[in-house]
């Protein structure tokens, strides 16, 4: 559904802005041709620049070093290259071009299992998915749908996914999850407490505790991510015999989607700080691959270059 929605989106978005530059350049208006075209396809710039705004106005927090006005910018434009790569061409036509990969010989071998976040799919993995398989780990990209559900009902698409996993290979796999999706990792972890508690977990911009960008969404997954919402606090309620030692939580001061910069970490975790780094670009940080890699026991790069290096300003082929 996801894919099919952001199919749409890109095909409207790009036939408006060939109809407003047909139309004025019928009319001579060369100019104006240029600029709504560039307006309507860079459309989504807008929208960046008011997440980073609202972060720099009310992403204070006591216990996280603001961001200075360079890191900012640099989160910015990274995030202005990475949102048209994965929301324009990854999730809409190629989230399936990376299989899952259960080989014959993964028995022994720890696996993945990669979550995705709000309005996204498997495709944002895409990169990943790629590397892991060069290094033989065997993984599973979950799809979580629909879209605007609550957060509870995608925990039976990640528990098919673990068990699929841990029956391939005999381990427990690592988990991994971006944004809302560590969230729907918390909530099967809660249901599952007497087998999950040491599982390795990694998350990266979970907003664990809500984010102040919340307030602002309809759907029942946002209304659950609002600061200190009721389900949130329900979900720490669940976990309370639980303990976060086996967690590993990616969060920034640059995050554009959740903030402030506590949100996205918990008490007792491995928490760990991405300097100059915005919401998705996260996903694609060499640090966070490598992270993985090293807990599933692979070599955590590949002819002495990082994992995911110069992946937006190249594009790199995705077979």
């Amino acid at each position: 559904m996801v894919a099919q929605l952001q199919r749409i989106t890109t095909l409207v978005l790009l036939f408006a802005a060939l109809a407003w530059a047909a139309w004025f350049v019928l009319q001579g208006g060369y100019l104006l041709a240029v600029t709504g075209f560039v307006l309507i396809v860079s459309g989504y710039a807008l929208v960046l620049s008011v997440e980073f705004l609202c972060l720099a106005l009310f992403g204070a927090d006591s216990t996280v070093s603001a961001a200075s006005a360079r890191s900012l910018l640099r989160a910015w434009v990274h995030e202005l290259l990475y949102t048209p790569l994965v929301f324009g061409w990854r999730q809409p036509y190629r989230s399936r071009a990376e299989p899952d990969f259960l080989p014959s010989a993964a028995s022994g071998r720890r696996g993945i299992v990669l979550v995705h976040g709000f309005l996204c799919n498997r495709g944002l993995w895409n990169p990943w998915m790629a590397t892991l398989r060069q290094h033989g780990v065997p993984f599973i990209g979950v799809n979580l749908e629909p879209p605007w559900g609550g957060i509870d009902g995608y925990v039976a698409a990640l528990e098919r996914a673990v068990e699929r996993v841990r029956t391939a290979t005999g381990q427990d796999p690592v988990v991994v999850a971006h944004s809302m999706g560590g969230l729907v990792l918390r909530a099967w972890r809660a249901a599952h407490l007497d087998r999950c508690q040491s599982l390795p977990i990694v998350t990266v911009g979970t907003p664990h505790r809500g984010t102040w960008l919340g307030r602002f969404g309809w759907s029942s997954n946002i209304r659950q991510m609002r600061a200190s919402s009721e389900w949130l606090r329900a979900l720490a309620d669940r976990e309370c015999r639980a303990r976060y030692e086996s967690f590993i939580c990616f969060y920034g001061n640059c995050d554009n989607v959740v903030f402030p910069a506590s949100s996205a970490t918990l008490e007792g975790a491995d928490n760990r700080h991405l300097e100059a780094t915005a919401h998705v670009q996260m996903v694609y940080h060499p640090a966070v691959l490598e992270t993985v890699l090293q807990l599933v026991g692979a070599r955590s790069s590949q002819e002495g270059r990082r994992p995911f290096e110069h992946d937006v300003v190249t594009r790199r082929r995705e077979d």
